[in-house]
C-alpha cells in the first residue's frame, strides 16, 4: 500500500506537468479557418478543435482542454493502479512462496532439533531416550553448531545416567555378598550351645537390621533394574498378577489385623511380568504395613485391590485405610528413601523405596502412577497402563 500510494503522488505530479508540455508542444501553428464564420485563430493565442472540427478559443478551449487533461488523468490513474495492484500481489504471492520455502528450508534443522528434545523429555523414565542423537549434516554454520553442541549435551547426560545405574546395580550386589555372610555368623553365634540369653536378643536384633539392610539392597536392584529400557515384554494380565499377589500378602494382612480384599478384573497389558508384580506387591504391602494402629478406634483396618480395563487402558486401583496423610505430602512419597513423620527413624517400616519403586516400573511401561489421599485417611493409588488385548490361550 506504501509502494502504491508513493507511486500515486509521483505520478499525478509529474502527470500534470507532461501534460501541459504536450498541449504546449502539439498546437504551436494555428491551423487555416474551417468555416467562414469561425476565423482563424493568432498565433500566440490557445485554441483547440472539437469533434466537428470547429476552432475553439478563449474560454471555450480552457474548458475543453480541461476536461480533456481530466479524461486522461482518470484513466491513467485508474490504470496504474489496477495494473499496479496486480502486480502488487502477484509479486506479493511470489515473496511469500518463496520466503516459505527458504525459510522452511533454513528452519528445518532446528525442527529437527526440538523433535530429538521432545522425544528425550517424552520417555517413560528420566535417562531413556538419552541414545538418540541430531547428527546434523550440513555446512558448519550456526545451526549445525546448535546441533552439535546438543548431541554433545545428551552424550554425557547419558553417560551420566548410565554410570548412575551401574553404580547402583553394582554397588547393590557387592554389599549383598557381606550382608550374607553377617547375617550366617549371627545365626551360627545364637544356635550355639553355650549361647546366653543376651547373645540370642542381640542375634535377632541383628537379624533384624541386617534383614532391613537386604531388603533395601533389593530394593534398590529392583529401582535400577526397572528405570532401564524394557527390551523384552510379554502379553501380561494384571488380574492374574493381583489373584497371586493378594494370596501372597494374605497371611501378612491377617496377622496385622487388615482385611485383605481383591477384585481381579481383566486388565490385559504388555510387559515385564516381575517388574509388574513387584509393583503390586509393593502397593500392597505398602497399604497393609502403613494402615491404622489395631488399637484405632474406627476398627476399619482394609486394603482394597481392583484391577479393570478403561477404554485405551487397563488401572490398578489399591485404596486402603491409614492415616491422613496432608495433600502436599502425597508427592513426596515417590521419592527415594522418603518416609512421613515417625517413619523415618531407622527402625520405621520399610525402606523408603516401595512407591519410588512403583513409580520406576510404571513409567517403564509407558503408564503414570497418582495418589489421592481419602477423606477419611490412608490413600487411593491408581497405576494406568497401556492396554493390550490378549488371546484366548493367554486368558
Amino acid at each position: 500500500m506504501l509502494l502504491l500510494g508513493v507511486t500515486y503522488v509521483l505520478f499525478s505530479q509529474n502527470f500534470a506537468g507532461q501534460y501541459r508540455v504536450l498541449i504546449q508542444g502539439t498546437y504551436l501553428r494555428p491551423p487555416a479557418a474551417t468555416s467562414s464564420t469561425v476565423p482563424a485563430p493568432r498565433p500566440d493565442q490557445l485554441f483547440v478543435l472539437n469533434k466537428e472540427g470547429d476552432v475553439l478559443t478563449g474560454t471555450d478551449a480552457e474548458r475543453v482542454i480541461k476536461a480533456q487533461r481530466e479524461e486522461v488523468r482518470q484513466a491513467a490513474i485508474e490504470s496504474l493502479l489496477t495494473q499496479g495492484s496486480i502486480a502488487l500481489v502477484v509479486v506479493g504471492a511470489l515473496a511469500a512462496g518463496l520466503g516459505w520455502l527458504v525459510a522452511g528450508r533454513v528452519l528445518t534443522p532446528l525442527h529437527r532439533v526440538t523433535d530429538t528434545a521432545r522425544r528425550i523429555a517424552a520417555a517413560p523414565a528420566a535417562g531413556h531416550g538419552l541414545h538418540e542423537r541430531i547428527a546434523l549434516r550440513g555446512p558448519d554454520d550456526e545451526v549445525k553448531d546448535l546441533a552439535d553442541a546438543f548431541d554433545t549435551m545428551v552424550e554425557r547426560l547419558d553417560h551420566s545416567f548410565d554410570g548412575q545405574r551401574r553404580f547402583v546395580a553394582n554397588a547393590s550386589h557387592e554389599l549383598r555378598t557381606p550382608l550374607t555372610v553377617g547375617r550366617a555368623l549371627v545365626e551360627v553365634a545364637m544356635h550355639r550351645r553355650t549361647a546366653s540369653a543376651d547373645v540370642k536378643e542381640l542375634g535377632e536384633s541383628l537379624l533384624t537390621i541386617n534383614a532391613r539392610h537386604e531388603q533395601l539392597i533389593d530394593g534398590l536392584l529392583i529401582l535400577a533394574d526397572s528405570e532401564k529400557q524394557l527390551t523384552t515384554v510379554y502379553p501380561v494380565n494384571l488380574g492374574d498378577i493381583v489373584n497371586h499377589v493378594a494370596g501372597q500378602r494374605s497371611a501378612e494382612a491377617a496377622a496385622a489385623d487388615v482385611e485383605l480384599m481383591h477384585g481381579p478384573g481383566e486388565a490385559p497389558t504388555r510387559g515385564d511380568a516381575l517388574l509388574l508384580e513387584r509393583l503390586v506387591h509393593n502397593l500392597v504391602e505398602n497399604g497393609i504395613r502403613h494402615n491404622l494402629p489395631a488399637q484405632a478406634e474406627s476398627g476399619e483396618r482394609w486394603v482394597r485391590v481392583v484391577s479393570k480395563t478403561v477404554g485405551d487402558h487397563v488401572e490398578l486401583v489399591v485404596t486402603n485405610t491409614g492415616p491422613d496423610i496432608p495433600p502436599y505430602e502425597v508427592e513426596s512419597l515417590f521419592k527415594p528413601f522418603y518416609r512421613l513423620g515417625a517413619e523415618r527413624l531407622v527402625a520405621g517400616k520399610g525402606s523408603g523405596l516401595g512407591l519410588s519403586i512403583v513409580r520406576s516400573v510404571a513409567e517403564a511401561h509407558g503408564g503414570t502412577v497418582v495418589a489421592t489421599p481419602r477423606p477419611t485417611g490412608g490413600l487411593e493409588i491408581r497405576v494406568t497402563l497401556p492396554v493390550h488385548a490378549l488371546t484366548s490361550s493367554l486368558l
